[in-house]
C-alpha cells in the first residue's frame, strides 16, 4: 500500500466510528511483502522536550516494522544511551559507538554496529562519550554532514533507518535532521508539552531552507494518552488543530507495561504481544508505510 491508495473506513451501520484523534478511523491493511532491502529511507524521532515517550516509540516502532518484514537500524544519537540500553548493551562497556565513527577516520560504521536479540533490527549505540562531539562538531568543516556521511555506507543494507535524538535542538539534533528524509514528533498528550513545538518546528524549518529541503515532517504521534480524562482528549484536539492530517490516527496510551518491558530490555511487541500497546505500535508501522514514509 502506498500513500495515494484508498483506506478502509470503520463504520457501524453506515457511520463513520471516530477514532481518539477526533477524526474517522481508518484501518490499515498488512504491507506487502518486499522483494529486497534498501536504500533505507531515514527517521528522525526528534522532540527537544524529555519524558515524552521518544526512545519506548523508536524501540517499539523498530520491532513493529521488523515483524512486517522490514530491516531496520536504530542509530542512538543521545549521550544517555537510553535506547542502546532498551536493547540490552551497557552503554558503559562499550568501545566502538556512534561517537567513534562520526569523529575517527579509521573507524567505519560496520565497526560499530551490533545485532539485536529483536530479528532483523541492528544498533548503533552510544554513550556519555557522544557528549563530546557537540563541542567538537563545532570546528569542523561540513559539521552537518557529519552523520550523514556516516550512515551512507549502509542505508543500502537497510529499508528504514530510525535515529533517536537527544532532548535538544543543538548540533548533533541538527545532524540528524540533516541526515533524515523524515521528521517523526513524538508528543506527549499534556498541554505543556505542546509548548516546545513551536521552536521544533521553527528549527526543522531552518534545516530545510538551510541545509535539507528534502525534509518532510512524516508525522506526529501523540503518547502516553489517558482517555478517559479530559484533559487529554482537549490536548490531542489541540495538537490536532496545530498540525492537521500529520498527526498520527495512531495514538500511544499509558500503560505500566511499557516500563515494565523496558526493564526487560525488550520491545513491547514481543514482552507483552498481544497488549493494546504492542497493537498499537503494530497500527502505526501500518499506518507509517500506507502514508509511504517507509518502503
Amino acid at each position: 500500500m502506498n500513500a495515494d491508495q484508498p483506506r478502509t473506513l470503520f463504520t457501524i451501520q453506515g457511520e463513520a466510528i471516530i477514532g481518539p484523534t477526533g477524526r474517522p478511523k481508518h484501518e490499515f491493511a498488512d504491507p506487502e511483502p518486499l522483494d529486497g532491502h534498501g536504500p533505507a529511507r531515514i527517521i528522525a524521532m526528534v522532540n527537544q522536550k524529555g519524558g515524552v515517550g521518544k526512545t519506548t516509540s523508536a524501540i517499539n516502532l523498530a520491532a513493529a516494522l521488523s515483524e512486517y518484514g522490514r530491516r531496520v537500524l536504530m542509530v542512538d544519537f543521545d549521550p544517555q544511551g537510553a535506547l542502546s540500553a532498551g536493547f540490552g548493551a551497557n552503554p558503559h562497556d562499550l568501545e566502538t559507538t556512534v561517537y567513534n565513527v562520526m569523529m575517527e577516520k579509521d573507524v567505519t560504521i560496520h565497526d560499530a554496529l551490533v545485532s539485536t536479540h529483536v530479528p532483523g533490527v541492528d544498533l548503533l549505540p552510544a554513550n556519555i562519550d557522544l557528549s563530546a562531539a557537540e563541542v567538537q562538531l563545532v570546528t569542523e568543516v561540513g559539521r552537518e554532514q557529519i552523520l550523514q556521511r556516516a550512515l551512507r555506507p549502509v542505508r543500502n543494507d537497510y529499508d528504514v533507518i530510525i535515529i533517536d535524538c537527544q532532548p535538544s535542538l543543538g548540533l548533533l539534533t541538527v545532524n540528524a535532521l540533516t541526515a533524515a528524509h523524515g521528521v517523526l514528533i513524538p508528543l506527549v498528550a499534556e498541554f505543556f508539552a505542546l509548548r516546545a513545538v513551536a521552536l521544533l518546528k521553527d528549527t526543522i524549518e531552518k534545516v530545510q531552507d538551510r541545509i535539507n529541503p528534502d525534509l518532510e515532517i512524516d508525522g506526529v504521534l501523540v503518547t502516553m494518552v489517558d482517555l478517559r480524562t479530559t484533559h487529554s482528549k482537549e490536548v490531542i484536539q489541540r495538537i490536532v488543530e496545530a498540525f492537521g492530517d500529520k498527526v498520527f490516527e495512531t495514538v500511544i496510551k499509558r500503560s505500566v507495561k511499557f516500563p515494565d518491558a523496558t526493564v526487560a530490555a525488550e520491545p513491547i511487541t514481543s514482552y507483552a504481544a498481544k497488549h493494546d500497546g504492542a497493537k498499537a505500535y503494530r497500527q502505526l508501522a501500518r499506518e507509517l508505510i500506507s502514508r509511504g514514509c517507509s518502503p
